[in-house]
C-alpha cells in the first residue's frame, strides 16, 4: 500500500490557493488579530473549508508567510555583502521596516520568529542578523551598547507607527526610522543605555505587542 501523500482534487486544490490568497489579504490588513472566520468570509468559503485545509491558524500562518519570511532572510544575507557594514545595518533596517509597514501579517509574523511554528526561520534569520550587528561593532560604528534584543522593540514601534498613521502619513515612520539609526551611530559622547534587556524581556514586551495566534 502507498505511503504517498494523494494530491488533493482540482477544486479541492482551487479552494486550498482561495484560503491563501484570502489570508494574505485579511492578515496583511489586520495582523494575527484575524480570525479563520474573517478569512473564510474574505474567501467566500465556508468555515468548515478553512479548517478541512488548516485546522489551525497556526498551520494557515505557517502557509501564508514561510516564503515572506525567507525573503527576509535575503535581506539580511545582502546587508552582510554590503562593502560598510554600517550601510547593510541600516537598509536592511529600511527595507524590513517598509515590508512590515505594507503587510500587517509579515511585520507579526517576524516578531514571532521565536515561535515553534517560525523556529526553523528564526534559527537562520536570528544568527544573520547577529552578523550584522557584530560586523557593525568591529567597524566601530554601532554604539556598542546596542544589541540583537533592542531590534525586535524599534521593529515593533517603527512598525507600529506605520500601521496606525498609513491612512493620513504613509511615510511618516521612515523620519522615526532615521532618527532611531541616528542614535544607534556609535559617537564618543554616546549617553550610556544601561543594561541589555534579556530574551525574557523582549518575549514579555512581544506578547504585549503581537497578537496571539491562538485566536479563532
Amino acid at each position: 500500500m502507498s505511503t504517498e501523500t494523494r494530491p488533493l482534487r482540482r477544486d479541492a486544490q482551487r479552494n486550498r490557493e482561495r484560503i491563501i490568497a484570502a489570508a494574505h489579504e485579511v492578515f496583511a490588513t489586520r495582523g494575527f488579530a484575524a480570525t479563520l472566520d474573517d478569512v473564510a468570509h474574505h474567501a467566500g468559503v465556508g468555515v468548515g473549508t478553512v479548517y478541512r485545509r488548516f485546522p489551525t491558524k497556526e498551520a494557515l500562518v505557517e502557509a501564508v508567510f514561510t516564503d515572506r519570511l525567507e525573503d527576509m532572510v535575503t535581506l539580511a544575507e545582502e546587508a552582510l555583502a554590503a562593502p560598510s557594514a554600517w550601510a547593510g545595518l541600516v537598509e536592511f533596517l529600511r527595507r524590513a521596516a517598509r515590508l512590515h509597514s505594507a503587510d500587517r501579517g509579515l511585520r507579526d509574523a517576524s516578531l514571532s520568529m521565536n515561535e515553534r511554528h517560525f523556529a526553523r526561520i528564526g534559527e537562520h534569520m536570528l544568527p544573520l542578523i547577529q552578523q550584522i550587528l557584530d560586523r557593525a561593532h568591529a567597524e566601530g560604528t554601532l554604539r556598542p551598547d546596542a544589541g540583537i534584543q533592542d531590534f525586535p522593540i524599534i521593529m515593533a514601534m517603527v512598525t507600529e507607527l506605520a500601521q496606525n498613521s498609513s491612512a493620513c502619513r504613509a511615510e511618516l515612520y521612515e523620519r522615526y526610522l532615521l532618527l532611531i539609526v541616528d542614535g544607534l551611530r556609535a559617537r564618543p559622547d554616546n549617553s550610556d543605555l544601561g543594561p541589555q534587556l534579556s530574551d525574557q524581556d523582549v518575549q514579555a514586551v512581544m506578547r504585549e505587542c503581537v497578537p496571539p495566534l491562538k485566536s479563532r
